[in-house]
């Protein structure tokens, strides 16, 4: 069987994978033992990649041909490339004419390879000549790359992935590792195991499975990082734990830091942040003994402050010289596979190629010098809320959207709808069709993915990886730089020349030939890798700066002391704490937070394919303490309104003290695709930070009522493979008709069949025609159906039998919440024959009895919680041995290692039974 070694395409770990395939289909996937970043370890969705490429999916999920809408609210129609290109480049120029070149807007994706960013970055910047390209990273690491170059001079992590293992402590804030980078916190938990004495340190105001395993959890107040950073450098001072030395060698403005911190006491900061003064004690004298590394995501970044946030953590880092050390530094986790390659070849609106900014004139000449044009448009473009709010308002009359779903991810999801709405034309660049924004295009163009693309990415540790093509694209799919170059070219022939030679600006065949424009651009910049060509990075992963003429890569950075500023020194940043954008009073009463799930990847266009990744979390909740749910006479599973400043949505609630009091939860991944109202993000802000530009996406003031929707309809299949994701998409196009509903997939992939399942609720029975159509997408509609109805009383049940007597499908609607065994008699496909009438009767509880499945676990094998609790029982010795007795028994956490965390957590809270009995 062919392989092909290529790179993930999820987070920003930048696994290596190997590809195994037989030429025209990808038949499995392993990690690369050889690949440095993860050493042949992946995760749960790395691990199961060649499952989203089936062949029975691909007819049903792929984008396979060029597409428009003669008409809003019509179906989109088949159209041939040229027809296509031709018409997108005409509506393009017209616009540009008509309305000028700010009137375009181009939204790219962390997703993109480095070549097609470059390409597109070029088109809108240097041949339509605005700036008005954004993309979907300012919503992850935008306030990340300003606190970099705020403290540090250059959007340059100085960590790598080696100081994991050689850090003393580990300062985890606002990321939960151990489900968003398992493969980097497996390389933790290994380093821990290695010494014990290592301390972890978690900042989070939830108890996460990070937090769970954590030396130390700081379950600090939403919003209010700024303070407790403070604090713990005002305890250095106080103590003498700061390093006077470096201070004086190497940074700048440490005086006005020292000022502002004076009265950040950590008694002050307790009261603030809603944690124990000798909490924060503990926390800086761990982290001043160092070497400490810091790893910090999206906790920290999407916040209307997040710039602020980055900065006085790298200001600790500073006072104590824990920087350029091996072991030591602040080091953002990246979330998504190439965020840093977009941000390399300037495809932020403020940014141009090699780290160049679009506000400097002399960075703007050096790029002109390097295309070849006269001049380069001055202004910053509309970063991507911006840019939205502007279609919104009608001054951006065209939207470009590449390789990702603006109406999922962006905050204030009704401002969103409204401005693809508005806008003139929407051109969305895909490789999938059930996006929520691909419903909003007028032109959709097809684009390859994971398996079938080739070029580099960049990941967190600024190692260039390359991406390569196992299989030939589906259907008429293109190459995302291709379909840009073939925009421009057209483009080139109906707008003014932009060069003095004519010759064209996309002179690109290849991905290798995009690669060496880029990397040219980066000569004499703080991403110099003009020592790298094709060929090294055929042969292996390279790491920047690489600098023509240099012999080694460079792993960590600053280690000289001297940064990336005109003088060569740190500068510390000294900002005043503020609260949230949006605070909690009178009229909402809950801090909400949103994060992510351990199975499931940003809006689930790929991850989502798969009814094994909902298994670990098979429906959206609102998580709440359940004090919570007590003081509101509310039992887990009753649906609730949120109601924010913006929008509402109807959730399940569920009670964990993982979360505090006055504070709730949500998965961010529950976007419009997957929960009826528009999703998590019509109740986020889009408050946003003043240097960054990233929205406050982690937090919003909201109000919860009990939702009165007393009419419950449940709905499943096991379908074939080839025909799951055909109906699932039939069932959310019936979301309106309800006030709450939500429909994912279940099973075990590979298997022939797929299940489906419809979770809805409303304030009365529903239209006939709707459930009807269910009925007809589940096979409920034809042959030996069992059914009862009662129209005026609003019930029906409908229920199907496969021949060997397992529930093959059900549909059950009425007052009241459905009975819930029969969903599990057909997802355990257990005998279901003898129950009788009892089917239809459809009571509470089941006639005889049937054990529920507990929650997984383990996704890779399939484990569930009660059989790791009953195994653990048996299990003796130390904790270490236990868990080796654990994993031989059952397997789980043998593979990915996800569960890992969670595996340490049920062997601490289920002591082997001898010593209960003790």
């Amino acid at each position: 069987m062919p392989e092909t070694r290529s790179t993930c395409p999820y987070c920003g770990v930048g696994c290596g994978v190997v590809i195994e395939h037989d030429g025209t289909r990808i038949t499995g996937v392993r990690g690369d033992p050889d690949h440095p970043a993860n050493a042949g370890r992946l995760c749960t969705k790395g691990s199961t990649l060649h499952l989203t490429a089936a062949g029975q999916l691909q007819p049903q999920v792929r984008a396979l041909q060029p597409m428009r809408r003669a008409a809003r609210g019509q179906p989109l129609q088949p159209v041939d490339w040229d027809q296509a290109l031709d018409a997108v480049a005409d509506r393009m120029a017209g616009v540009v004419q008509q309305h000028g070149p700010d009137a375009v807007g181009l939204y790219l994706s962390g997703q993109l390879l480095t070549e097609d960013y470059h390409v597109f970055n070029k088109l809108a910047k240097g041949l339509i000549g605005t700036n008005n390209v954004d993309t979907n990273s300012r919503l992850c690491m935008s306030s990340a790359v300003a606190g970099y170059k705020q403290s540090l001079g250059a959007d340059a992590p100085p960590a790598c992935y080696d100081d994991i293992a050689l850090a003393r402590t580990w300062f985890v804030a606002g990321a939960n590792m151990a489900w968003a980078h398992p493969v980097l916190f497996r390389r933790l938990e290994d380093a821990r195991r290695a010494d014990p004495a290592k301390k972890l340190v978690v900042v989070d105001p939830r108890r996460t499975e990070t937090a769970e395993v954590a030396d130390l959890h700081l379950a600090l107040q939403p919003g209010t990082d700024v303070m407790l950073h403070h604090a713990l450098l005002h305890l250095m001072l106080w103590e003498g734990l700061v390093d006077p030395r470096f201070i004086a060698d190497h940074t700048t403005g440490f005086e006005a830091l020292r000022d502002r911190v004076r009265d950040c006491s950590p008694a002050a900061a307790a009261r603030v942040c809603g944690l124990k003064e000798a909490d924060i004690v503990q926390a800086a004298r761990w982290f001043s003994q160092g070497p400490t590394l810091s790893l910090y995501g999206q906790g920290l970044n999407q916040s209307h402050r997040g710039t602020d946030k980055n900065s006085t953590l790298i200001n600790l880092h500073l006072a104590t010289g824990q920087i350029g050390r091996p072991g030591a530094g602040p080091f953002s986790l990246t979330g998504q596979p190439n965020a840093m390659g977009g941000r390399e070849v300037g495809g932020l609106a403020h940014l141009l190629p090699g780290h160049r900014e679009v506000a400097n004139a002399d960075h703007r000449a050096e790029v002109a010098r390097l295309w070849g044009l006269p001049d380069l448009p001055a202004t910053p473009g509309k970063p991507a809320v911006e840019l939205f709010e502007a279609a919104a308002d009608g001054a951006v009359k065209l939207l470009w959207v590449i390789c990702t779903n603006p109406a999922h991810s962006l905050p204030d999801g009704a401002m969103v709808r409204r401005a693809l709405e508005r806008a003139d034309c929407v051109i969305v660049q895909d490789a999938f069709v059930h996006g929520a924004t691909v419903a909003h295009a007028d032109w959709l163009l097809p684009a390859t993915t994971w398996g079938e693309k080739d070029g580099t990415v960049t990941n967190s540790e600024r190692r260039i990886s390359r991406v390569r093509r196992a299989v030939p694209a589906p259907g008429q799919a293109r190459d995302d730089w291709r379909i840009a170059v073939d925009v421009a070219r057209r483009l080139e022939q109906r707008l003014p020349p932009r060069r003095a030679d004519g010759a064209t600006l996309f002179p690109f065949d290849t991905a290798e030939a995009a690669w060496l424009e880029h990397r040219e651009a980066t000569r004499g910049r703080d991403l110099d890798i003009t020592g790298l060509d094709w060929a090294m990075l055929e042969r292996a992963p390279q790491t920047w700066p690489c600098p023509e003429g240099q012999a080694e890569v460079t792993p960590r950075l600053y280690a000289d002391g001297r940064f990336a500023t005109p003088d060569g020194r740190a500068r510390f940043v000294a900002p005043a704490w503020q609260p949230p954008a949006e605070p909690r009073d009178a009229r909402h009463p809950v801090a909400l937070t949103t994060g992510r799930l351990r199975d499931q990847w940003h809006g689930g266009s790929r991850s989502g394919l798969l009814g094994r990744l909902f298994a670990h979390a098979p429906a959206p909740t609102l998580d709440l303490h359940p004090q919570e749910l007590a003081r509101r006479h509310w039992r887990d599973g009753d649906l609730v309104r949120v109601q924010s400043r913006r929008g509402s949505l109807v959730l399940p609630v569920r009670g964990t003290d993982a979360v505090a009091p006055a504070q709730a939860f949500v998965a961010m991944h529950w976007g419009p695709e997957w929960l009826a109202g528009g999703g998590v993000n019509v109740l986020t802000t889009s408050a946003r930070c003043p240097q960054s530009r990233q929205p406050e996406l982690k937090h919003a003031a909201v109000r919860l009522d009990r939702a009165e929707l007393p009419w419950r309809l449940l709905a499943a299949a096991w379908l074939p493979a080839d025909q799951a994701m055909t109906a699932l998409a039939t069932l959310r196009a019936q979301y309106g008709a309800f006030g709450f509903a939500s429909a994912v997939p279940f099973g075990r992939e590979p298997d022939a069949r797929v299940g489906v399942l419809l979770r809805a609720a409303a304030t009365a029975p529903v239209a006939n025609a709707v459930q009807s159509t269910i009925e007809q997408a589940l096979g409920l509609d034809h042959g030996p159906v069992l059914r009862y109805a009662d129209p005026r009383g609003g019930r029906r049940r409908a229920l199907r039998l496969a021949g060997d007597g397992t529930l093959q499908a059900l549909l059950l609607g009425g007052d009241g919440e459905p009975p819930t065994w029969l969903l599990q008699l057909l997802q355990q496909q257990a005998p279901a024959a003898g129950y009788g009438r009892a089917l239809l009767a459809a009571g509470a509880q089941p006639p005889q009895p049937l054990a529920p499945r507990s929650p997984q676990v383990c996704n890779c094998f399939d484990v569930d919680e009660a059989r790791i609790v009953a195994t653990a029982a048996q299990c003796r010795g130390s904790s270490e041995q236990r868990l080796q007795q654990l994993q031989q028994a059952l397997r789980c956490g043998t593979r990915c290692g996800s569960c890992l965390p969670a595996l340490g957590t049920l062997l601490q809270r289920h002591p082997a039974r001898e010593a209960q009995v003790a």
